[in-house]
């Protein structure tokens, strides 16, 4: 089964853009990201990593990477319920605290942080 990489995250696209699918764009959001997801999921999709994974809030980083099957098949109801969930989660973050406008140097960090997510479970998926 191939994959699909949905990020807003640059490192991710440079590191895995010659190996995997990656739809890249830098100026989605975390919420975005998901509702991206979300409309892939109801074209057929399947998601193979969860939407909030790691402990990084939806309100502290700006960025997201999920993986999604690239094949498309009848409509997968678990995925469907979790980025569902996954959105609804992060939109009360948003509301309660908006994402602060970070320095360079702290959103560097978070790109570092979603890259490590996204590498703890590529090697075992692909």
């Amino acid at each position: 089964m191939g994959k699909i990489l949905v990020t807003n995250n640059k490192y991710v696209y440079e590191k895995y853009k010659a190996t995997v699918e990656v739809i890249y764009d830098e100026n989605f959001t975390y919420l975005d990201v998901l509702e991206y997801v979300r409309d892939k999921v109801h074209m057929g999709h399947k998601l193979l990593t969860h939407p909030l994974s790691g402990s990084v809030k939806p309100n502290e980083t700006p960025y997201k990477t999920i993986m999604i099957s690239k094949d498309k098949n009848d409509m997968d109801y678990d995925s469907l319920n979790i980025i569902e969930e996954s959105i609804t989660t992060a939109k009360k973050f948003l509301e309660n605290k908006p994402t602060p406008k970070w320095t360079e140097k702290v959103l560097d960090d978070f790109r570092v942080i979603d890259l490590s997510l996204i590498d703890n479970v590529i090697n075992k998926l692909i």
